[in-house]
C-alpha cells in the first residue's frame, strides 16, 4: 500500500481507502462486512469512510459492530462520518442540516454508531443554504477542541464557499476544513481540476474522492444494460440509475472508449480507471466499494498499475473519453 499526507496534515492515508456507501446494511450482511474490512486492513487501507445517511444509519451500526469485532488497533486505522441528510428516512427539522444543534447531536449518534470515542475525519456532507457558514464552523471547532473529532471537512461544497469557511475560521482563530470529499472519474472532472485548483495551495486542501468508476460505468459493466445486482437496481437508488444512464446514456460509449488501452496494457478497465485518480497528485485517496471481496482484491491491485502509468497515457486515457 501507498500512504498520502491529507493535504497539508500530517495525517497519512492509504491511496486506496474503503467506503460504506450503498453497500453495508443493504448488499452486504455482517459476514461479508467482517470478510471485507478485514481484508482491506490486511491489504494496508487504513481509512473507513461512512456517513449518517447511509441506509438510514444501519452502514455505522454495521461498520461499528464489525471494527468492535475484528480488534484492530483503534490508532491502526481511520473512520470517518457525515453530517446533513439525518440518519432517518424521514428527518424532522432538527434531524438535518449543518445547524449547531444537528452538527453536535449527529457526531455523538455517529460515535455511538460507529462505536468509537472520537471521529478522524467528520464532512459537513452538502453545504445548508439555511444554516449561516460561521454557525457551522464554530460547531466544527468545537468538537474538535472537545477531542470528538480530529479532522473536519467538507463534500460537494462549491469552492466560494470553502473559502468562507476558512477566512471565518482563520479570523476567529478556529480549526479550518482541512478536506473535501468530491466526485472525481474520468467522466467527472471539472471540480477536482478546476474549481478548486486554487485550494489545494492557498489552504493545503487534500482530498478523498468518491465514485472513482463513475458508479460502475467505467468498469465496462453496463455495456448491454443492468445486471440484476449492480446498486443501479438497488431499491432508493433510482435517482442514480436516472441520472447515470437515463439522462446520460453518452457517458456509457465515452466510459467504453478505455477499453483497448486498458487491453493493450494488460489491465481492466477499473484498474485503469482507478489508477488513473490515483496519478492525481491533489488526490488524498480513493474510496473504494465493493460488496464482494474479490472484487476489492482486484481493485486494490491497480496501486500496481501506477507507476508505469506516464504522462503520455494518461493523455491518451482522457483523450479517449472527451
Amino acid at each position: 500500500m501507498q500512504y498520502r499526507r491529507m493535504g497539508c496534515t500530517g495525517l497519512k492515508l492509504s491511496a486506496f481507502s474503503f467506503g460504506a456507501w450503498v453497500t453495508f446494511g443493504r448488499q452486504v450482511g455482517r459476514s461479508q462486512a467482517r470478510e471485507l474490512l478485514a481484508l482491506a486492513h490486511d491489504r494496508g487501507v487504513n481509512f473507513f469512510d461512512n456517513a449518517e445517511t447511509y441506509n438510514a444509519g444501519d452502514a455505522e451500526e454495521l461498520m461499528g459492530d464489525v471494527l468492535a469485532d475484528l480488534r484492530f488497533p483503534r490508532d491502526s486505522y481511520c473512520v470517518s462520518s457525515k453530517v446533513y441528510f439525518g440518519a432517518t428516512t424521514d428527518p424532522k427539522p432538527t434531524q438535518r442540516g449543518l445547524s449547531r444543534k444537528h452538527v453536535i447531536e449527529a457526531c455523538h449518534q455517529a460515535l455511538a454508531r460507529l462505536k468509537v470515542d472520537y471521529l478522524d475525519l467528520y464532512f459537513c456532507h452538502r453545504p445548508d443554504p439555511e444554516t449561516p457558514i460561521d454557525e457551522t464552523v464554530a460547531a466544527m471547532d468545537l468538537l474538535v477542541r472537545q477531542g470528538k473529532v480530529l479532522y473536519w471537512g467538507t463534500s460537494e461544497w462549491p469552492a466560494e464557499a470553502i473559502e468562507q469557511a476558512h477566512r471565518i475560521a482563520r479570523a476567529q482563530h478556529m480549526a479550518e476544513p482541512v478536506v473535501e470529499q468530491p466526485q472525481y472519474n474520468l467522466l467527472h472532472r471539472e471540480r477536482v481540476e478546476q474549481e478548486y485548483a486554487s485550494l489545494y495551495e492557498k489552504y493545503g486542501m487534500g482530498t478523498t474522492i468518491w465514485s472513482p468508476l463513475a458508479s460502475g460505468l467505467l468498469t465496462g459493466k453496463y455495456r448491454d444494460g443492468v445486471p440484476d445486482d449492480a446498486r443501479l437496481n438497488q431499491p432508493g437508488y433510482e435517482w442514480l440509475r436516472d441520472e447515470l444512464l437515463d439522462k446520460g446514456r453518452g457517458r456509457v460509449a465515452r466510459a467504453q472508449r478505455i477499453e483497448p488501452i486498458a487491453q493493450e496494457l494488460g489491465v481492466s478497465m477499473a484498474q485503469l480507471a482507478l489508477a488513473w485518480c490515483l496519478a492525481n497528485p491533489h488526490v488524498s485517496t480513493v474510496l473504494l466499494g465493493a460488496s464482494k471481496p474479490e472484487q476489492l482484491t482486484h481493485n486494490l491491485d491497480a496501486l500496481d498499475l501506477l507507476p508505469g502509468l506516464d504522462e503520455e497515457t494518461r493523455r491518451r486515457i482522457e483523450a479517449a473519453v472527451a
